[in-house]
């Protein structure tokens, strides 16, 4: 077909083999075989000149074409073995939907236009530790701990806890804030199981008391909106200041001094070019200090993993 094409628009069997960088008699050879399996002549021969038949006319056309997706499909096979074409399906907790979420998939997309995402935002710990199992999530931003075989958990940074408050809250004043100093104070939690839940349990023991959650939420969009509807308090990791909303304030959490970790997670056994691709954009935008301290914009990004 490579050839049939070539001499069709060399118009010269001599042409189309100089051009192919082969003898001339090959190229004959090959077009009068293919008329054989065709059952058809494709083109009329004279001693100075070719022309196509009607029949060789139509099979030009779709010579042209599937030609065309051939090597379509030469490029993208190449480009999903460098993890440059594909699908991912991403998870983000909570905190970092709002934070480090548009970093990251701007990176990304800015660098794998032809990767399509799938992406899943508000997710705790457990439902993104099922979805990687049962293979609708590529690569999870979590909160770890995560119990489960065959999960890879790359700890990426720990993160303090601040309280979240109505605006009218006494003490939306204060500097930062002691723990212990809430006691009373009914608490919006998040979800059990899930590691943010179990936080908020361990450091207001620790602080003394037993918090009485009046409520819990999976999302923290909702979290934060119960909190501004003047509902209670809450504890959340602080990248959740990044989620702004009327009627609610972010506070320093003084003591006692906790924190909570952010990682990535996938199933060891699915690594390939597009997974490791993206590893690689997330382990450098997360662990920036620049991109974690500022809302950096995207030129300053890609100037930054540009020098990785």
């Amino acid at each position: 077909m490579k050839y049939f094409v070539t001499v069709v628009d060399e118009g010269s069997f001599t042409r189309a083999a100089e051009r192919l960088s082969i003898a001339q008699s090959p190229v004959s050879h090959q077009i009068r075989k293919l008329e054989r399996e065709l059952g058809v002549r494709l083109l009329a021969r004279t001693t100075r000149s070719i022309a196509l038949t009607e029949a060789g006319r139509v099979f030009y056309d779709r010579c042209v074409a599937l030609l065309a997706a051939s090597e379509d499909a030469v490029d993208s096979a190449r480009k999903a073995d460098r993890g440059e074409m594909g699908a991912l399906s991403l998870g983000f907790t909570g905190s970092a939907t709002y934070d480090l979420m548009p970093n990251l998939v701007r990176a990304y997309r800015e660098r794998n236009p032809l990767v399509e995402l799938t992406l899943r935002s508000e997710m705790l710990t457990p439902a993104q530790v099922q979805a990687l199992l049962d293979g609708t999530l590529s690569v999870g931003l979590l909160r770890p701990p995560v119990n489960a075989p065959g999960i890879v958990v790359e700890l990426l940074r720990n993160e303090p806890l601040l309280v979240v408050m109505p605006v009218q809250h006494p003490m939306a004043s204060a500097t930062t804030i002691d723990l212990h100093d809430l006691a009373d104070e009914a608490f919006i939690g998040y979800c059990s199981p899930s590691t943010m839940h179990d936080t908020l349990i361990t450091a207001c023991r620790q602080a003394g008391f037993v918090p009485t959650v009046r409520q819990q939420v999976a999302e923290t969009s909702t979290l934060v909106a119960l909190v501004a509807a003047g509902l209670g308090v809450a504890l959340a990791p602080e990248s959740v200041r990044h989620l702004r909303m009327n009627g609610v304030t972010y506070r320093p959490l003084r003591s006692p001094t906790v924190s909570v970790p952010l990682a990535l997670a996938y199933r060891e056994d699915t690594i390939g070019p597009l997974i490791r691709r993206y590893l690689d954009t997330a382990r450098t935008v997360l662990r920036s200090k620049k991109l974690l301290d500022t809302t950096s914009d995207l030129d300053e990004l890609g100037q930054y993993i540009d020098t990785i």
